[in-house]
């Protein structure tokens, strides 16, 4: 029986490290935002003020239904945009060039975040690349206002993240099988229907995880709609920050952000079945 415990506690100390990790770093913050959103920023005492604010504040629930639209249309337009890029990679481009070809398609990765927003606001810029192709073709008598805008936001936002849905979408089609298509060929099902009916269902995992990690990243993202929004449309990472960096409201900004984390497990719950997570 003794001979035999240091060989049980080896598992526990492996693992110890992580759960220390994630219990200083993930965990305690956690709790302690959660109990510092109940606490008033005047006198300190506890209440439910902070959460009832943004349920009566118009402003605020802007704020989250901005977010959520910029959220939402990113996202499709990334997953359709993704989706034949992953297919070229994956079925056209010689299995030799393959790992160059997701070499130069992970290079945005490569820049800085910020460095990527703002070039992106030169390109979209009263006299940026895209206005100067415009009015000097022709197709515009002026410059469009195309930086400082939702729509600003959302290109830079696609830019991103088009290439980790790529990623997710290019290893789920990776992994089919070509016997499926076979299969569906000799059923009489034809191009179309043999991805209407076989590989559109079968790849549907990887879709939904990448859309899922684009959801996340989008929706709490700060920097791309500060620079490239301008502050024309006020998002939900903008309203916290600005209850930090304006007033000081530090029990405001974590109720806000409880409310974010919120929105995201329900987003969660609605792809944890796509979400393939093993079990012990």
């Amino acid at each position: 029986m003794n001979e035999s415990s240091p060989g049980r506690l080896v598992p526990w100390a492996l693992v110890t490290p992580a759960l220390l990790w994630t219990l200083v770093f993930f965990v305690l913050p956690f709790v302690a935002m959660v109990a510092l959103s109940f606490l008033d920023h005047g006198d300190g005492r506890v209440t439910f003020a902070n959460y009832r604010q943004f349920f009566e504040n118009p402003s605020y629930w802007r704020a989250l239904v901005n977010s959520l639209e910029v959220t939402l249309i990113v996202t499709a337009i990334s997953v359709v945009l993704a989706y034949p890029f992953a297919w070229i990679l994956a079925d056209m481009v010689p299995a030799r060039l393959q790992r160059l070809a997701l070499v130069l398609a992970i290079l945005p990765f490569w820049t800085s975040y910020v460095v990527r927003s703002y070039s992106w606001l030169l390109v979209l810029a009263q006299n940026g690349v895209v206005n100067q192709a415009l009015t000097g073709s022709g197709l515009a008598d002026a410059p469009v206002q195309l930086a400082n805008t939702r729509t600003a936001t959302i290109i830079g936002f696609v830019h991103f993240f088009v290439m980790l849905l790529t990623l997710t979408i290019f290893a789920n089609l990776k992994q089919l099988s070509p016997s499926y298509r076979r299969a569906a060929a000799d059923l009489g099902a034809g191009p179309v229907r043999t991805f209407v009916l076989v590989i559109l269902p079968l790849t549907l995992p990887g879709i939904m995880v990448g859309a899922f990690l684009t959801f996340v990243l989008a929706i709490g993202d700060y920097i791309t709609p500060q620079i490239l929004g301008g502050n024309n449309e006020l998002l939900m990472p903008q309203l916290i920050m600005m209850q930090i960096g304006r007033r000081g409201d530090f029990p405001l900004a974590s109720a806000l952000a409880i409310v974010l984390m919120a929105v995201v497990s329900i987003a969660y719950l609605f792809c944890a079945r796509w979400l393939k997570i093993e079990r012990a």
